[in-house]
């Protein structure tokens, strides 16, 4: 399983920015799938996720900015970021798991870069 993830750049405060992320498979097969993000000098951080069954869980920072949501048509995970801030630069990674013979596998994508900056 592969994972490609797009959309990043540079967008001005308050600006918005969609990232996706491509699945080599059906994305059906996974338990979740997840956005994460990592500025310089700091830890990787969770920015929001959803389930196979659709339910979706924000992280303080992204509520009522961001929007998860995943493409079984087309097997993509999507963010819709919207009035982003500086604050918000980072490189995005997308995440998957999937349970094989009981125990959960995870996959990454490499990665985005999102620069927010006047």
């Amino acid at each position: 399983v592969q994972l490609q993830a797009s959309g990043g750049g540079l967008v001005q405060p308050g600006g918005s920015l969609t990232l996706s992320c491509a699945a080599s498979g059906s994305i059906d097969q996974f338990n979740a799938m997840r956005w994460y993000r990592q500025a310089p000098g700091e830890q990787r951080a969770l920015v929001a996720s959803i389930t196979s069954f659709g339910s979706t869980n924000y992280a303080d920072t992204a509520k009522d900015r961001f929007t998860i949501s995943r493409d079984s048509t087309k097997n993509t995970l999507n963010l819709q970021m919207y009035s982003l801030k500086p604050e918000d630069t980072a490189v995005y990674y997308c995440n998957a798991d999937q349970v094989v013979g009981g125990r959960s596998i995870y996959y990454w994508g490499q990665g985005t870069l999102v620069t927010v900056s006047s």
